[in-house]
């Protein structure tokens, strides 16, 4: 019986032992891309999307998570009146502290199509963002293309921006400390919507934030287009094309200052700016260019890269230690906009690139943790059929 029990036990374990050696050798053959090679956790990421194994929007195992998620707002679906008297969706996340509170405008991406993003897919950052800076976030379901082109997503996210001012007081905010932050195509909306408030004299904005903004439509050279466009990295060159096509469908629409604000002709007497961009990235050249013109305008600028990561980043950062510091980045930032503390500095682009010893120690480990996770999961799929 002993004996039996001991070659279970070696047995169990020889089989254990070769499948965390296949896990390792697959999860370090994945960081071998078409761009070059990518750190461990990005490429296990990038694989499970580009495989169908995961969707950007799915919850994590809890295993890989940190604890639950804070408690100290509250969440609620609300409607918005537009001036063609339909209404819009938004979601409102309010402190439960006693206000009244800084508000922020939040814009989801989503190429600002149909079924590519929403307030649902975007409600991990904005949950987190509304306890790291304990501000009312209110998360704006702007009408998108094809049904609705330019200029309804911006004039719908100037008007909402408007409304919270409004109200600002019915909903415990502070209509002195406001700000506009959004990703992708919510970047670009969340800097338009800064400069339809300067052309309009509507509300002055503490600041804006932008991660990863698609800044222009034209057809600009940039390396990061050429390099990083084909879709593995999670924005492809169709889509964006796509929506060119249906967003602006006609070619002067994408001279505006409202579609293309990387070149308007003037950007001065715009709110402070925070620009994230990524290093694996479509967007990128054109997020960093766009601080710099910014910048030289003489607008306080703060630009990080953060290396090592692919388009939509942020919205991993449950399991992307790159996400979770970029996240943090963004509500430190705007906390300090709040407080007037945002300092005018020259331009300069910080780049956040390797991490430390312990960080990269974690990364990998909890990579071939995920990426063994993923195996399995395809392994037990593949001979039950589930």
């Amino acid at each position: 019986m002993i004996k039996m029990i001991r070659n279970v036990f070696l047995t169990t374990f020889a089989l254990l032992l070769f499948f965390c050696l296949i896990t390792i050798l697959l999860v370090e053959n994945w960081t071998h891309t078409e761009a070059g090679k990518v750190p461990v956790k990005t490429a296990v990421l990038l694989h499970a999307i580009n495989h169908n194994l995961v969707t950007p929007d799915m919850k994590p195992p809890k295993m890989f998570t940190s604890s639950g998620a804070s408690t100290s707002y509250t969440r609620d679906m609300i409607s918005i009146p537009v001036s063609d008297g339909s209404t819009i969706p938004a979601r409102i996340y309010q402190p439960k502290a006693e206000g009244p509170h800084p508000i922020i405008m939040y814009y989801h991406g989503g190429a600002f199509l149909e079924g590519y993003g929403d307030i649902n897919t975007h409600d991990n950052i904005v949950r987190s963002l509304a306890a790291r800076t304990q501000s009312i976030v209110i998360s704006v379901g702007y009408r998108v293309a094809p049904a609705h082109p330019f200029p309804t997503a911006i004039e719908d996210s100037y008007e909402a921006l408007v409304w919270a001012v409004q109200n600002a007081h019915s909903i415990n905010g502070d209509s002195e400390k406001i700000a506009v932050v959004g990703d992708s195509a919510g970047g670009n909306i969340a800097t338009v919507v800064s400069l339809m408030a300067r052309d309009r004299n509507g509300p002055e904005l503490a600041a804006q934030a932008m991660l990863y903004p698609l800044t222009t439509f034209k057809d600009t050279p940039f390396q990061s287009r050429e390099s990083y466009d084909s879709g593995y990295f999670l924005l492809s060159r169709n889509v964006m094309l796509r929506a060119r096509e249906y967003y602006t469908p006609l070619k002067e629409m994408w001279d505006s200052p409202y579609t293309s604000p990387l070149d308007a002709k003037q950007l001065n007497r715009l709110p402070p700016a925070l620009i994230i961009t990524a290093e694996f990235d479509p967007l990128r050249d054109e997020g960093e260019a766009y601080g710099k013109r910014l910048a030289d305008s003489g607008i306080p600028v703060e630009a990080v890269r953060y290396n090592g990561v692919m388009h939509g980043f942020v919205s991993f950062y449950e399991v992307m230690q790159r996400g979770d510091h970029a996240l943090h980045h963004t509500a430190m930032y705007l906390k300090r906009a709040f407080h007037g503390e945002v300092s005018h500095s020259p331009y300069r682009l910080m780049v956040y690139g390797e991490p430390s010893t312990q960080e990269a120690l974690q990364d990998r480990v909890e990579a071939y943790a995920i990426g063994g996770f993923l195996i399995g999961k395809q392994a037990l799929s593949m001979f039950t059929g589930w």
